[in-house]
C-alpha cells in the first residue's frame, strides 16, 4: 500500500509513474488529468503536485471532512487521498469555466 507521499515521490521522479498509477486506479480519471495537464501545459506528475497545493490552499472545512470521511473507510489511504483531491481540483475548475 503507498502512502500520498510515495505516490508524489513517484511523480516527481517519473511522468509515466503518476500515469501507470492513475490508469491502474481509474481510467476515466486518467483521462481527466491528462486532459487537464495537458491544458495547463504540465506533465501528469505536476498536475498532481499542483492537485495536492491547490487543496491544501483552497479546500474548505466541508472539503477537508469529506476527505476525512474516504480517509477513515480506505483500505489504501495514499492512493485515495490523491485521487480524492484530483477529482477536488478537475471539478474546481469545471465550476470556474
Amino acid at each position: 500500500m503507498a502512502t500520498l507521499g510515495d505516490i508524489l515521490g513517484a511523480a516527481r521522479r517519473s511522468a509515466s509513474g503518476i500515469e501507470r498509477w492513475l490508469q491502474a486506479e481509474d481510467s476515466q480519471l486518467a483521462r481527466r488529468v491528462g486532459q487537464a495537464a495537458q491544458e495547463a501545459g504540465v506533465s501528469m506528475g505536476g498536475y498532481a503536485r499542483m492537485a495536492v497545493a491547490g487543496f491544501s490552499q483552497y479546500a474548505t472545512e466541508d472539503d477537508w471532512a469529506r476527505l476525512t470521511r474516504v480517509l477513515s473507510e480506505s483500505d489504501d489511504p495514499g492512493s485515495d487521498c490523491l485521487a480524492f483531491m484530483l477529482r477536488w481540483n478537475l471539478d474546481r475548475l469545471v465550476a470556474v469555466t
